[in-house]
């Protein structure tokens, strides 16, 4: 590739891959989160998703740390203070910070 190639280059935002890997983390902290406090699991992954159940937002902060290889750096500021009331609402208020933390350091160049 040559220099001019390399800058006009546009990098996309890995949406699936950040996605899948948030989904995962989230669910894996649902599943402990339930697991402690002894709340059954609902066994179709929909319904997981819209369980209610607790995730604070300092233990969201740190599972955040999976999308760091995807994204090649840490995302900051895209947690909810007080966390979240299921994975869905988790994914639906992160992932546009996500996806806008990675517009601002891959932008579009004219």
């Amino acid at each position: 590739m040559t220099q001019i190639d390399e800058e006009t280059q546009v990098k996309v935002f890995p949406l699936q891959e950040v996605s899948n890997a948030l989904l995962a983390e989230l669910t894996l902290l649902v599943e402990g989160e339930a697991q402690i406090q002894g709340i059954p699991l609902p066994t179709q992954p929909a319904a997981l998703r819209t369980m209610h159940i607790r995730l604070d937002s300092l233990t969201v902060v740190t599972i955040t740390c999976a999308l760091d290889e995807i994204l090649g750096f840490e995302p900051k500021d895209i947690v909810k203070a007080g966390g979240y009331d299921s994975i869905d609402a988790a994914m639906k208020h992160m992932m546009p910070r996500i996806e806008a933390a990675w517009a601002k350091r891959h932008p579009v160049k004219a």
